[in-house]
């Protein structure tokens, strides 16, 4: 037994020594309190640190958590005999003691902490090897219904413990869709959307899932693993709208009363309620239980049904599902009686009317629920004003309302007018309504014309539209005011283009016959005219309108002489700028009413552009055309019979001028402010923008720009910044202190293409706080130095010139005041 501790001795000093562990400070020094960090799973006989013995301290003991195995030599070598176990003690408390010759401590005991590292040398498992859980369809996405565990013994401070949760498997797996996820940090399980929304336990009830875990965050190939089953059962969704639910209006029952209900799929649910329509008064309220109330009684004429939201949220105000519709329907009782449609309900009756005729229909009303019972009216006469000449004469239909001629024909001068009380009831309601029926002559008697010949009328063709030029009469033995003595008059014959029109006197019948379009000499001069009067009504069977009913009338037109007419007011045509001159661009047309010859002549051509042929009308260019000094030019073209009296009438022409591109380019304005400061120290640029007076495209100009001389591009340099600004720069510093003046070609780009050279001037100059400071030399007409000398000494002798004379003329003012004064004074007073 001495033999191997002296064998193992030897070979922690050979060790040792070969490994380096002698060096001073890093693996050796003096006792004092160390910390040691050694990874688990090393193999035995491992050398921690050589401590040295300070006199007189000969040699070491250890104590300690050395759970038998950490040992140190007399000589103070300090090791393991064999490997570590994290799981077994992550931290090893040891204390070091220095004995002299005699064992005595003379040093210690030292703390010495061994912190022992973990190595990934333990495997996760999970907690079951089968884990079973329940969820119910239409769950919110993402929302854990249950959770796997597992664990792994290594440090979960490191890699080693750090556990990665997955589904590898799930059946059935249907269109290769995942129905379920994982947090792969937490384990917990919830849908995916496509759960949420296809999961349905009628298709299938249990899903079965397998998970697995691996430690090292599942990043190693070399890392370890573990797996469990997971059985899943789908419950059916109890979050569903209830049915409709109906409530009996105007409730006498305590409120608030339940009416239904709805359930989240897990208790803890929030429950509110979300108005559809923003009434006046809501009257429905849910608990946190999820049952809903109505508050206070309803009214069906008021509003006959409801529809509002239930929203289920959690703790967090966060919605679990969609809301659910309620839809209340509000059931009607027979609560309103019958009301008439008005006062009194007025029908006419003919006094010929056959027997069983139907004379009207008496619509009352019930608020109450439409095609029920509550509202289902019955009809009945229970009086007749007055029974002559007998009682019964009419009848009403019990459920429609509508009334019929019973008994005999009535005649309007034994009885003019009936009145009738008739019962309208529902099942629980009466109400009277009120039925008047007058008796109304019948269409017996035609229209006669006082005379059947109205004789000759001439007018010239320029009499006043309007003007009323005959009055006509007819008479109808009818009674009066009634659609069978109303007499409405047509002209049937002699104006086929209605020239003239009738209108009838509401109380004499009389017929005023005026002119609704201008007469036409040219088109009719004689309009033989037959009228006919007749009756809105229809005239009864076997009477029929005869020649008492029809009168004539001559209406002769003469001529007047008219001027020409144009056949529009506005001619209208378009050219391009550019056409030739004498090219025609429009012509107008004109007649005279008489058929005389027609000669054209322009009136307003201000810019002498066209000229029109007298004869044709067509006009044409006699100058050049400029879009750009009038885009739409407008004259004036006047038409004048030849012979006659000469009478002439105008008509507008509206010339629209399209672009040619035929203005060059050109600066925007006259840019005299651009400058560099003198001396120039950087190189630098101004910004210039170009114009152009042609149309533009719907692109906008699209200038180029470039230096007029390849001279300039040395010191020059122009670049485009879009279609109408350009940069100039400066290539470098050495300019001269004066005004530069840099031609540049500018090219449109048109077609055909129009180029313009532009001088931009440029100046250089010494600046003042950032401003170009230019002395000013005299201009013509400014007076030199001795010119403005000379003013101001001539203005300030005439200002004193002024001044001598005003003191003067006050002194001379002084002195008649004293001589005055002194007067008075010796002057005797006057009575």
């Amino acid at each position: 037994m001495m033999v191997q501790a002296q064998l193992h001795c030897l070979y922690l000093l050979m060790f040792y020594l070969t490994t380096g562990y002698g060096q001073e400070g890093r693996f050796s020094g003096p006792l004092k309190p160390m910390t040691f960090s050694i990874f688990e799973g090393q193999e035995a006989s491992q050398i921690i640190f050589q401590f040295k013995a300070s006199p007189p301290a000969v040699t070491f003991k250890l104590t300690g958590e050395t759970d038998g195995i950490f040992q140190i030599q007399p000589d103070g070598l300090l090791y393991h005999n064999r490997s570590l176990d994290r799981e077994t003690r992550a931290v090893h408390r040891l204390q070091v003691l220095a004995l002299d010759v005699h064992g005595t401590i003379v040093e210690g005991p030292v703390p010495i902490t061994i912190e022992v590292k973990d190595i990934n040398d333990n495997r996760p498992t999970f907690l079951q090897s089968k884990y079973e859980g329940s969820v119910r369809q239409n769950s919110r996405p993402g929302k854990p219904f249950m959770f796997v565990n597992a664990t792994d013994l290594d440090d979960p401070a490191t890699p080693n413990g750090q556990l990665i949760y997955q589904i590898i498997i799930q059946l059935p797996k249907i269109d290769n869709v995942m129905y379920f996820q994982i947090n792969n940090k937490t384990g917990a399980i919830s849908l995916t959307p496509e759960g949420s929304q296809e999961l349905d336990p009628i298709k299938n009830t249990f899903y079965n899932l397998v998970v697995s875990v691996k430690d090292m965050g599942g990043q190693n190939e070399n890392s370890f693993s573990d797996s469990t089953s997971v059985d899943i059962t789908v419950k059916e969704n109890i979050w569903k709208a209830p049915e409709p639910v109906e409530i009996i209006e105007n409730s006498t029952d305590p409120h608030p009363i339940k009416i239904t209900q709805v359930r989240w799929n897990e208790p803890g649910a929030h429950y509110s309620l979300i108005e559809k329509e923003k009434l006046p008064r809501f009257p429905f309220s849910i608990d946190q239980k999820g049952d809903i109330y109505v508050t206070q009684p309803l009214d069906r004429e008021e509003k006959d049904s409801y529809v509002f939201h239930v929203v289920s949220k959690d703790d967090l105000g966060i919605p679990l599902a969609f809301p659910l519709k309620i839809h209340v329907k509000v059931k009607d009782i027979n609560d309103n009686p019958p009301t008439c449609p008005s006062t009194v309900t007025v029908f006419e009756v003919q006094e010929n009317e056959k027997i069983g005729s139907n004379i009207g229909t008496l619509i009352a009303n019930d608020t109450d629920e439409a095609n029920t019972i509550n509202s289902f009216l019955e009809y009945r006469i229970v009086d007749q004003a007055p029974k002559s000449p007998k009682e019964g004469l009419f009848l009403v239909q019990a459920y429609t309302g509508v009334f019929q001629l019973a008994m005999q024909s009535l005649k309007k001068q034994d009885t003019p007018q009936y009145h009738l009380t008739v019962e309208v009831s529902d099942k629980d309601f009466k109400t009277l309504c009120h039925v008047q029926v007058n008796v109304i002559d019948i269409n017996d008697q035609i229209p006669v014309f006082e005379k059947s010949d109205y004789g000759n009328l001439t007018l010239s063709e320029d009499a006043v539209v309007g003007s009323v030029i005959l009055t006509i009469q007819a008479t109808d033995d009818d009674e009066p005011f009634t659609g069978s003595s109303k007499i409405l008059y047509r002209i049937i014959q002699g104006d086929n283009e209605g020239r003239l029109g009738i209108e009838t006197d509401p109380q004499t019948n009389a017929g005023y016959v005026m002119i609704k379009k201008p007469l036409d000499f040219e088109t009719a001069s004689i309009h033989n005219i037959l009228f006919h009067a007749e009756n809105p009504e229809p005239l009864v069977p076997g009477v029929k309108y005869d020649a008492r009913s029809f009168a004539t009338f001559s209406l002769f037109v003469t001529n007047v002489d008219e001027a020409p007419q144009f056949s529009q007011q506005v001619f209208q045509a378009k050219v391009s700028e550019g056409v030739a001159v004498g090219t025609k661009v429009g012509n107008v047309t004109a007649k005279d009413p008489e058929g005389l010859e027609i000669s054209y002549s322009l009136r307003g051509d201000s810019r002498g552009w066209l000229k029109i042929d007298s004869v044709t009308g067509e006009i044409f260019s006699v100058a050049s055309l400029d879009r750009e000094a009038e885009s739409l030019y407008r004259v004036q073209v006047v038409a004048t019979e030849v012979g006659g009296s000469s009478m002439s009438s105008t008509a507008n022409f509206h010339l629209t001028l399209t672009d040619v591109n035929d203005n060059p380019p050109r600066l925007v304005k006259e840019y005299t402010g651009l400058f560099f400061c003198y001396p120039l120290r950087k190189t630098g640029s101004v910004i210039f923008e170009a114009t152009d007076d042609d149309q533009q495209s719907f692109r906008g100009l699209q200038f180029t720009f470039s230096l007029s001389s390849e001279s300039l591009q040395k010191d020059w340099e122009v670049s485009k910044i879009n279609g109408t600004h350009a940069r100039l720069s400066t290539k470098h510093i050495g300019f001269e202190e004066r005004v530069y003046y840099i031609p540049i070609h500018i090219n449109d780009g048109g077609r055909p293409p129009m180029e313009g050279t532009v001088f931009l001037p440029v100046t250089f100059c010494t600046c003042v706080e950032e401003r170009c400071f230019q002395p000013a030399g005299r201009q013509p007409g400014m007076p030199t130095v001795g010119m403005t000398v000379g003013i101001l000494l001539a203005t300030f002798l005439v200002i004193g010139i002024i001044l001598a004379v005003a003191f003067i003329q006050m002194k001379n003012k002084d002195k008649d005041k004293v001589e005055s004064a002194q007067a008075s004074e010796v002057k005797p007073l006057q009575n």
